[in-house]
């Protein structure tokens, strides 16, 4: 792992705090001390004080908060699991891959994942999956911040997940870990595959660890109308009913949710986590994005699995977000890029309860900052005073092959777009053969 670096200067960027307003620094400098932020501002203010600092030059590129994807599945099973309905999807091939996973394929897979992220700006990642001792390591050797959450569920036809206790032992074991950036979460799968007691434990559960839940709802319409059939409530409100709205609850998709659902999240702080390209890819819909904000919730965008993205690009999932809006709604101002920015960084952190560390630049924050070329023909032309258009190239143009440098509590991980913390060819290798070893193990169950 490459050492904090003393006191660093990244100096003459284009510097977007996202501290909540539309401050930026044009050009500006960052000046980070022991894995904090310790000033932000122009580049004459910061040369006076920083004069013995090592100096990254940042001349063409946006220096940001680094991103936060609040809802990931690792996996291996990318352009493998394609033009599925969801439920068909999850049958056919999502949970099958499950029931051949070890914990050496899983682990594999969130360390392929985590470095994918991190290569295109991700600092932060709340991460599904199994097995998450390895997602843990894996976290730890790339430096990433990671959330981990277990896949829970305990109804009959699904013993292949995680349960309750798995769970616990990994609160147990790794509550917090690697320096306070790894921590985990409660899980649960999903509404249908978990009992109303598995609901009540993992809120107690919570409650004893003191820590946070995510789960997934409301991401197509069957949904509804299932628990509609099997409880007599939608969704969201059958989760008020068992318990586990609340302010450290986050909550994926939300795509069909009605006026009362949404003054429920409102009323219990509970955030949601938008993913556009997969509510896009398997034909989901398109989630009230607009109308959960101006009721205060929490809205962080996530990319979904590798198998229903297809990548962990969250730069072209910014790009989404705006466009799905504007398009489902018609209007034109919506999707405005300082918003998408903002639920990328400080919102998502927000969302994550990591918003008093991270999620914007800011003195006394955690050092997790991106800087992204913006020197590319597809980032001509980059204008600056009244005709600044940065936040936008950052939206709808910037991709993760833009990505220039990545600091974690103040080190530097991705360095001119090389991973730094580990060998990502070794990753890539380690991934495709845990893949192919997985599609073996499947087909031999399935056959």
């Amino acid at each position: 792992m490459p050492q904090t670096q003393p006191r660093t200067l990244i100096r003459g960027g284009i510097v977007i705090p996202c501290e909540g307003r539309k401050t930026v620094y044009d050009p500006g400098s960052v000046l980070i001390e022991n894995g904090l932020i310790t000033a932000v501002g122009t580049v004459e203010e910061l040369d006076a004080a920083a004069a013995d600092a090592v100096v990254v030059d940042a001349t063409g590129r946006a220096v940001i908060p680094g991103l936060h994807n609040c809802h990931l599945h690792s996996g291996l099973l990318r352009g493998t699991a394609e033009s599925k309905s969801l439920w068909d999807w999850l049958r056919d091939y999502v949970d099958p891959a499950h029931k051949a996973l070890t914990p050496e394929i899983a682990e594999a897979a969130a360390l392929l994942c985590y470095t994918e992220s991190l290569r295109a700006g991700t600092t932060s990642v709340m991460d599904m999956w199994r097995f998450m001792e390895g997602s843990a390591h894996a976290a730890e050797q790339i430096g990433i911040r990671a959330t981990l959450v277990p896949y829970v569920a305990d109804l009959p036809g699904y013993d292949y997940f995680e349960t309750l206790q798995t769970n616990r032992r990994l609160l147990e074991n790794y509550r917090t870990y690697a320096d306070g950036r790894v921590r985990s979460w409660v899980g649960l799968e999903h509404l249908f595959y978990c009992s109303a007691e598995a609901f009540k434990a993992a809120a107690d559960l919570a409650e004893e660890f003191d820590t946070g839940l995510h789960t997934h709802s409301s991401e197509t319409i069957w949904e509804v109308q299932e628990s509609l059939r099997q409880f007599g409530r939608r969704p969201i409100e059958e989760f008020f009913n068992r318990g586990i709205l609340g302010p450290r609850t986050v909550i994926a998709h939300c795509v069909w949710l009605d006026d009362r659902e949404i003054e429920l999240l409102a009323r219990t702080g509970t955030s949601v986590a938008h993913c556009p390209c997969s509510n896009m890819k398997l034909s989901s819909g398109p989630a009230r994005v607009i109308d959960m904000r101006r009721k205060g919730i929490a809205v962080g965008l996530g990319s979904d699995g590798e198998k229903e993205n297809n990548n962990l690009d969250l730069l072209e999932e910014m790009k989404f977000a705006s466009l799905l809006q504007k398009v489902t709604t018609l209007d034109p101002t919506t999707g405005d890029p300082w918003d998408i920015l903002a639920m990328a960084t400080l919102e998502g952190a927000r969302a994550l309860g990591l918003d008093t560390i991270t999620g914007s630049l800011q003195p006394g924050k955690k050092a997790d900052i991106v800087t992204v070329d913006l020197r590319s023909l597809h980032t001509t032309p980059l204008l600056h005073g009244d005709d600044f258009n940065a936040a936008a190239h950052l939206v709808f143009s910037a991709g993760a092959s833009d990505v220039d440098h990545v600091w974690i509590d103040g080190r530097m991980l991705v360095d001119g777009g090389q991973v730094l913390s580990v060998d990502a060819n070794r990753v890539r290798d380690r991934a495709q053969t845990a893949a192919e070893e997985l599609f073996r193990r499947r087909a031999a169950l399935t056959s």
